[in-house]
């Protein structure tokens, strides 16, 4: 029998389709390898149940799908489900025994959220909670190669040591950036080199950080 996966880095996260032939892959980094791990091991969930939140565009939901090709059942944005819905599903997963599906992978934006009904706010509470945190240098280095690559970019070299200073510690915000520089990229039909990357940073920050650049 293969041994389990003893971390994030060596297990295998899924390609998911973009259009246009290309893909966006989960990266893995010091943000959310804690959470990639647990849901990896399902069977050691507190009522087979994990809660998983993160800023925006932290990759929860490729995450989610990834879990769900494991048999998890997952709902995504669950802070926007009735809560006798979820109530119910939760109550689903603990009669399932060791059935497929028998784990439940709760997705929100934070936690806790405003629920209302006491014994769901009870049980959420006692499960596992997984929380993506903020990108490290490393991690941020990582995400602008990934959006590249999803979008067909080519980067001209040092890139990442250009950038990964100079731009603020956000997921949302790195996509941004990788997407501005696309954009000038196409629109003054140039390569992505250091007066791209210029612009861009120019575009997305106000005038404390351009006077980083």
């Amino acid at each position: 029998m293969a041994e389990p996966p003893t971390n994030a880095s060596q297990i295998a996260l899924p390609l998911v389709p973009q259009g246009a032939g290309h893909a966006r892959r989960i990266v893995v980094g010091n943000a959310n390898d804690r959470a990639i791990e647990a849901i990896a091991s399902p069977d050691n969930w507190p009522f087979n149940t994990a809660v998983l939140t993160g800023p925006p565009r932290s990759g929860k939901s490729l995450i989610g799908r990834w879990a769900s090709e494991q048999g998890i059942a997952v709902i995504d944005g669950v802070d926007g489900w009735a809560e006798e819905t979820v109530f119910h599903r939760w109550n689903a997963v603990q009669e399932g025994g060791a059935k497929a599906g028998s784990k439940l992978l709760l997705i929100a934006a934070a936690t806790p959220w405003n629920i209302t009904l006491p014994d769901l706010r009870s049980r959420l509470g006692g499960s596992l909670q997984l929380a993506i945190g903020e990108p490290d240098d490393a991690m941020a280095a990582s995400l602008i190669e990934a959006h590249a690559e999803a979008r067909a970019l080519t980067l001209a070299e040092g890139a990442a040591d250009y950038l990964v200073p100079r731009t603020r510690r956000s997921f949302a915000d790195i996509e941004a950036l990788v997407a501005a520089i696309d954009r000038i990229s196409l629109e003054r039909q140039v390569p992505a080199t250091m007066s791209v990357w210029r612009a861009a940073l120019e575009a997305l920050q106000g005038p404390d950080q351009r006077r980083l650049l």
